[in-house]
C-alpha cells in the first residue's frame, strides 16, 4: 500500500540522533524536561497539548528515551494523514482476505510498537469510533485485527499529541 509522507516513521531501537537534542534544555525548558523524566519512569499514557511547531514530538521522544522502553521501537504516526477507510487496518492490523486488497496479514502500529512507544500525533483527527477502539486498547492491552478472530496482546506505551484538548475532556 501507498503511504503518505509523514504518516508513519519508525526509528531503530535505542536510536538517539542529533535531532533529539532539546534546544533550551539548559535554561527555560529545564523544568519541563524534569517533569518529562518523572513521567518517563511510569507506564501511564501521556497526552501532550500544544500548537504546531512547539516540539510535541521532541517531548514524546524524550519520554521514550528516558523510559524503560528506550531500547524498544519508537513509532510516530500522524493520525491526520491516514485515509478514513484505512484507519482500522493501519492501527490494529488486518488478516489476509479480510477486505479487497488484503493479500497478506499485516501487523498494525500497536503490534509493531510492542515493547516500545507509539506516538500518535494529531490524535484528535481520528474519527470518534476509532478513538473508542483506541481507548479499549489502552484499557485492555489487546488489539483485534480487521478480520481477525483472536485478540492479540500488546505491550505498548502510548504518547499522544493534539493541538487542543478534545471536546468534552477537562
Amino acid at each position: 500500500g501507498e503511504r503518505r509522507k509523514g504518516q508513519e516513521e519508525q526509528e531503530q531501537p535505542g536510536h538517539r540522533g542529533d535531532s533529539d537534542t532539546v534546544v533550551g534544555s539548559d535554561s527555560g525548558l529545564s523544568q519541563v524536561l524534569q517533569r518529562v523524566r518523572q513521567i518517563a519512569r511510569s507506564e501511564v499514557p501521556v497526552l501532550i497539548l500544544g500548537e504546531t511547531g512547539t516540539g510535541k514530538e521532541l517531548i514524546a521522544r524524550e519520554i521514550h528515551n528516558h523510559s524503560a522502553r528506550q531500547h524498544g521501537p519508537f513509532i510516530r504516526v500522524n493520525c491526520g494523514a491516514i485515509p478514513t477507510e484505512l484507519i482500522d487496518s493501519q492501527l490494529f492490523g488486518h488478516e489476509k482476505g479480510s477486505f479487497t486488497g488484503a493479500v497478506e496479514s499485516r501487523q498494525g502500529w500497536f503490534e509493531r510498537a510492542s515493547g516500545g512507544t507509539l506516538f500518535l500525533d494529531e490524535i484528535g483527527e481520528l474519527p470518534l469510533n476509532a478513538q473508542v477502539r483506541f481507548l479499549r486498547v489502552l484499557q485492555d492491552g489487546f488489539v483485534e485485527r480487521v478480520g481477525g478472530q483472536q485478540p492479540i496482546q500488546v505491550d505498548v506505551r502510548v504518547v499522544a499529541a493534539n493541538i487542543e484538548i478534545w471536546p468534552g475532556w477537562s
